[in-house]
């Protein structure tokens, strides 16, 4: 069977790598002599990345290393090793969906009892090759089309700029490494692209791992707000990941979308009313629980969008514009969800969370879920008198 690049291999070769890897790199590197790797595989099809060597002592076994943008270390992928020629070829297959745009700068290592070599570099691109794309290059974001239109090229060339740069002040990030937004005008393409999980009511992710972006702008929406909402959502998304990115803790997701959309479409009345609504109805979700994955049901997930704009709102209106920076620079800085609430606003997540709550007369739901049982009863033998210690 053909190796993956799969998470699920990586971690299965780490403790391989950490038994063996320092009795391999010590000794000598012996004499491998590569030829440069090569890749092959567009979006939906299946990745192949190869190289030929050969080497005086068989090879123990040959390891893919592949990292992508913004990654800190190597993914290590045990690759398949057979004859050919007067040496070895080495290949590794990534099967799955990975979404277009993707890219690996990917190197060999060959491991003997001698020690180890590496390899020369090369890069693959996985492009979405099922489209004839335009690219209108930016200052800072190249816009993605394949519908023969300069002109809504142009419109969201020059929405991506001004939101860009927009965003970028507000949250202080400096020297934004360039974008690449892809729009799709079918929805079915469009979710083919990002994968077989995603929602129907999805009109744009951000990938800022890749510095890609997508958006489903459709033919009739061409000359809508929507073009403008989509845009400028997304690149929230991204400039928001560049401020907070730490090795520590991620900030919560309410606090990712709400920002979002206070930058796209702002605070509207009817986010308010569906969030007003649902405190008189007793069905709020506290902020605790919209830190991760939103819930999948529409209404439900619709509310959580609600509530994250509105809970950023708040904030704004409670502590100001200026203290909502400062608390997401503190996220970047790794001081934590309470370590960043208190930077900015003196006190914790928590006492946040209830003054939300409060501002809309809710009360805090009792949580869903299993819930810690009693404590059981103690044996007599756990609870005799301590005895006095000598010190």
């Amino acid at each position: 069977m053909a190796a993956t690049l799969s998470r699920a291999v990586v971690a299965s070769v780490f403790a391989l790598l950490f038994t063996f890897g320092l009795a391999a790199t010590a000794g000598a590197a012996p004499e491998v002599h590569f030829d440069t790797p090569t890749a092959s595989g567009a979006f939906d099809e299946d990745v192949v990345m190869m190289t030929t060597f050969t080497s005086d002592t068989a090879p123990s076994r040959v390891e893919l290393l592949a990292r992508q943008p913004g990654d800190d270390s190597d993914r290590v992928t045990i690759a398949r090793v057979e004859p050919a020629d007067d040496g070895w070829q080495a290949t590794v297959v990534h099967t799955g969906h990975v979404v277009p745009n993707t890219s690996w700068d990917y190197r060999f290592r060959v491991v003997t009892p001698e020690g180890a070599a590496v390899g020369p570099s090369a890069t693959h691109r996985l492009l979405d090759a099922r489209f004839d794309w335009n690219v209108l290059e930016g200052e800072h974001v190249d816009v993605w089309t394949y519908e023969d239109d300069e002109r809504f090229a142009q419109r969201a060339s020059e929405i991506a700029e001004a939101a860009l740069e927009s965003a970028t002040e507000m949250l202080g990030v400096e020297d934004v490494a360039p974008v690449d937004f892809l729009i799709y005008t079918d929805a079915r393409e469009f979710r083919a692209a990002m994968g077989p999980a995603t929602r129907e009511n999805v009109g744009g992710q951000a990938h800022p791992g890749i510095r890609t972006l997508f958006g489903l702008i459709e033919p009739r929406q061409i000359d809508s707000d929507w073009v403008e909402e989509v845009i400028t959502h997304e690149l929230a998304h991204l400039v928001f990941h560049d401020a907070v990115d730490n090795p520590y803790q991620y900030p919560p997701r309410w606090l990712n979308e709400g920002l979002a959309v206070y930058l796209s479409r702002g605070h509207t009345s009817s986010d308010r009313a569906q969030v007003e609504g649902a405190a008189g109805a007793g069905t709020i979700i506290p902020l605790e629980g919209l830190g991760g994955q939103f819930p999948t049901r529409a209404l439900r997930q619709s509310l959580a969008y609600a509530e994250s704009i509105d809970a950023v709102d708040h904030f704004v209106q409670t502590h100001g514009e200026d203290h909502l920076v400062e608390l997401i620079a503190a996220f970047g800085d790794g001081r934590g969800i309470d370590g960043a609430f208190i930077v900015a606003t003196g006190e914790d997540f928590g006492a946040f969370d209830t003054a939300w709550l409060a501002s809309l007369g809710a009360e805090p739901p009792e949580p869903y879920g299993p819930r810690a049982g009693e404590p059981g009863p103690v044996p007599d033998e756990w609870t005799v008198e301590p005895i006095a210690l000598l010190r």
